[in-house]
Parts: structure tokens; sequence; C-alpha cells
């Protein structure tokens, strides 16, 4: 009987000529999982000419890059990314490979999985390893990868396991997982994967790539200044504005303030939106359920102002205002100009 892989594989998205960050983070929670099991981490490095990339991935915790280049990989498309990337994956037979839940990776882990047959869940806010009884087949698992998720729009978690297909396979949504330090100068294996590309699925080419300058960057934000539903309005969220704008900040949302229109999807900090860790998280009218706080209650330091006393967001809030947010706001934007001059 073959023994029970323990390996923990990352795909290495390039953007822009780098390894995407969400990639980065993954490898640092591919270090936890692979020490519970016993194993080592990989990254799959698809690109053409991205061999330099591995330094990053070693410095960030992986101990192989498995290197797949070509010439027509230098953009990404469907078909000879997933195939080349499946024999890859069949080579090395890791026990759990994690891709980014980005437009790339949304696209190429289902086809992968599919090809593979095997199991897949989308939109990760957690990974942990742990036990398993399969009621049914009274049979005991121990190791297996718990893949958490929230589910019905939100309003639960759900765990999902794989018990019996390899590898596991999940994606994981970008800044849920915490990025640690690099250690410069670490160093790893290269292991260069020398199969070819079948012309055929070379059916695709990439003329021309446009690239729209993001708008929002929540997850590098020092400082967010947040709304929710008790702003009332898209009118009220110009006070909202007003003190991001003071304080140099960020502007979020809850989900609650986008569903009502008050702002787009962009600013949306939560389970269904962005995971933050800002120095400073204010939170204006946001009552705090929990797939909202799950996307902001690793900030450094939470301001709540809220006009229910009993608001869920103030047991988390290390300072908290009970009050009408269209006083507290532009009293606290008088009180700061007056401090900073």
């Amino acid at each position: 009987m073959p023994a029970e892989p323990k390996n923990v594989c990352v795909f290495a998205e390039v953007d822009e000529g780098k390894v995407a960050e969400v990639s980065l983070e993954l490898l640092h929670k591919a270090r936890e999982l692979a020490a519970e099991l016993g194993g080592m981490v990989g990254a799959f490095l698809l690109g053409d000419a991205v061999e330099a990339l591995a330094r990053d991935l070693f410095e960030h915790g992986c101990d192989e890059v498995y290197l797949g280049q070509h010439a027509a990989l230098a953009h990404y498309t469907t078909l000879p990314y997933a195939d080349l990337l499946v024999r890859m994956i069949q080579q090395q037979a890791p026990a759990i490979v994690l891709f980014g839940a980005t437009t790339t990776g949304r696209d190429l882990a289902p086809r992968v999985a599919s090809a593979l047959k095997v199991g897949l869940t989308a939109d990760c806010t957690d990974l942990q390893i742990g036990p398993h009884r399969d009621l049914t087949a009274g049979k005991d698992y121990e190791k297996l990868l718990y893949q958490i998720r929230p589910a019905f729009g939100g309003n639960i978690i759900a765990t999902i396991v794989n018990p019996e297909t390899r590898p596991q396979m999940a994606t994981v949504r970008e800044g849920v997982m915490k990025m640690g330090a690099a250690e410069p100068g670490r160093t790893g294996k290269t292991v260069r994967f020398d199969g070819g590309l079948d012309p055929a699925l070379l059916c695709v080419e990439v003329l021309d790539s446009h690239r729209a300058e993001r708008k929002v960057n929540l997850k590098k934000a020092n400082v967010i200044v947040s709304g929710g539903a008790g702003v009332g309005s898209k009118e009220n969220f110009a006070l909202i504005r007003r003190l991001a704008e003071v304080l140099g900040a960020e502007v979020g949302a809850s989900r609650a303030a986008v569903d009502g229109g008050f702002i787009e999807k962009a600013h949306q900090v939560g389970q269904t939106g962005t995971t933050v860790r800002p120095k400073l998280y204010i939170a204006c009218g946001i009552s705090g359920a929990v797939q909202h706080r799950a996307g902001m209650q690793e900030s450094s330091k939470i301001v709540a102002i809220n006009s229910d006393p009993n608001a869920p967001i103030f047991h988390i809030a290390h300072y908290g205002i009970v009050g009408d947010l269209n006083q507290v706001i532009p009293a606290l934007i008088d009180i700061y100009k007056e401090h900073a001059k």
C-alpha cells in the first residue's frame, strides 16, 4: 500500500513579473499545514523566464520549486497551464494543492481538479488539519484538510473534507492568510519539469492586454474608515469619505452598505469582501455581524461608532462611541484638525 502523501503545494501565480501576494500568503499557511502532516512545502511555478522568482518562494517558506517554463506560458491561458500543471501534480503527488482565489486561480483550479478527478473547495477563509469520521461507512480518517468557507450567503460557516481523493484542493481568498516575514537568504531545491506542450493547446493567442489601476487597496491600507447600514443613505456616506480623507485613510464598507447601494463592492470588508488588518479600523454604523468581524477583527486598533450600545461590534472594539454618527463624525473631524495644527 503506497504511503499517504504529506507534502503541501501552492500554485505560485505570477502577476506583472512578480509572485502574487496571495501565493506568498499561502506559502506561510502551507508551512503550518505541512508541519502537522510531517511533510514539506512545494510551489508550482509556471511561465516564461520565471526561474528567478524561485528565490522569493524560498524566502517565504518554500522547500522545493517545481518549475515549468515555456515561451507559450508568457501570458496565462487556460489550456496549456492546466495541462502542464496536471502533469506536474501527477508527478509530485502532494497531499494538498492550494490556489489563490484570483481570476486566474478560479479559472485554473476547477479544470485541474476535474482532470485529476478530485474535489475542490472554493473561496476558503481558513484551512486546518484534523480528524474526520465517516458515520455512513464507519471509517476514521486522520489529518485531513479542513476546508472552511462561508456558505448560504455567508450565514453559516461550512467545513468541507475530501477523505478519499488526493490531492485535496482549495482556492483561498486574498488577504485571508497572514503573510509572515520573508527570510532573506533562505534557499531550496528547484526541480525542472521538461514536459513539452501539445501545440493543439496553444489555440488562444494574447494579442494585447490592458490593466486598469486598482482604485481601492484595502489590503495595504494602514487606516480604514468603514460605513455600514447605519449610515442610512448613499448621500450620508459622504461623512465616511470626509473622515477618511482627513485621516489619509481608505474607505471601507459592510456588505449591508454595499447591498444598499451606498458604495461600490470594491470597498466591501468581510467574509464576502476583503480581509484587512490595518493599524486602525473605524467602524461607523456597522452592527458587527460575524461575517464582517471575520474580515477585520485582526486590526491592531478598532474604534466603533454606533447608536446601539448592544451592537456586537463593541465586543471586539478597543474603543467604543455610543452615539449618532452624524454628530460624532463631524466632531471627530474637528478635533483631529485642531490637534493636527
